[in-house]
């Protein structure tokens, strides 16, 4: 059984490269312009795809050119979309980024994505019940994202919460999702009051934290452990985090271990990394088996 129901947000990125970033009112000339998939929703879905895995995508996209382009890059990916919606009158969700002197700017409008809400939910429990594993991210709205853990947790289906970006969320209804994954900032966000190791401990096998190039962590019989990542020489690290998610959630429903599936997310990662853009340089299955047979 490897069915994954992926709750979250679907967008368009927009990129513009310039020398500079224009002033108050002046107009510059741009290099170059790539518009290209994204959210961190549509991300992971594509990722736990590529993987192997049997995925369906909920979400909201507009009515628009780019609500198209979000289905048909779903589908080629082999994802069913019959749980996305097109809401009338909103656009679809878009991130506007501005890459110039070393640095990015970042204008994101949610469009449909701020749409994501209960009613979305109940049209795809028949999927969401049926799932092995439910993955959510914060890019939708969060009552939205405490429903999906409470009904999920009720129903006995299991829940990757990936909270980012990071946000400040209940431990009440935290702590019913079955995994949480966190990098480090995100993790402070959540629990502003206790140290990584507090945490990790007091969320045994549920916690696990994003290191970067060092791996992850996690606590597991009174003892923090670190699965380490794979050293390679980095080319974008855009969508990382979510080929991580995806490929971990795609090793635990394939009844992985947790450090197994730790592992795996961090060969997936490592991959992804050595490619251009979020989805164009997540792996796939037969990749990421070639990577860990040389490793």
């Amino acid at each position: 059984m490897n069915r994954i129901v992926v709750i979250g947000s679907c967008n368009m990125d927009i990129v513009v490269l310039a020398d500079k970033r224009p002033a108050a009112g002046e107009t510059i000339m741009g290099n170059e312009l790539h518009i290209a998939h994204g959210g961190k929703g549509a991300n992971q879905a594509v990722a736990a795809a590529r993987l192997g895995a049997e995925v369906t995508m909920v979400g909201c996209i507009g009515a628009d050119a780019y609500g198209q382009m979000i289905l048909d890059n779903l589908k080629e990916n082999h994802i069913n979309t019959d749980y996305i919606v097109t809401v009338p009158n909103t656009t679809t969700g878009t991130a506007h980024i501005t890459l110039a002197e070393g640095d990015n700017s970042i204008i994101v409008i949610a469009g449909a994505n701020a749409k994501v809400d209960q009613s979305v939910v109940d049209n795809a429990w028949s999927a969401i019940e049926q799932a092995d594993l439910v993955m959510v991210q914060n890019e939708i709205p969060i009552p939205t994202i405490e429903y999906i853990v409470r009904r999920c947790h009720e129903a006995n289906v299991k829940v990757l919460l990936n909270p980012a970006p990071a946000a400040d969320l209940n431990p009440e209804w935290l702590e019913l999702a079955t995994y949480i994954t966190p990098n480090e900032h995100e993790l402070s966000a959540l629990y502003p009051n206790q140290s990584t190791e507090e945490t990790l401990l007091a969320n045994e096998n549920k916690i696990i934290v994003t290191l970067g190039s060092k791996g992850v962590g996690y606590a597991d019989n009174g003892e923090i452990h670190t699965v380490s990542g794979f050293k390679v020489e980095p080319v974008d690290t855009t969508g990382a985090g979510d080929t991580f998610n995806g490929a971990f959630a795609t090793a635990i429903v394939n009844g992985k271990s947790l450090a197994d599936a730790l592992h795996y997310g961090n060969a997936a990662a490592a991959l992804s990394i050595q490619r251009l853009g979020a989805q164009g340089g997540m792996p796939t299955k037969d990749e990421v088996a070639v990577f860990l047979a040389k490793n």
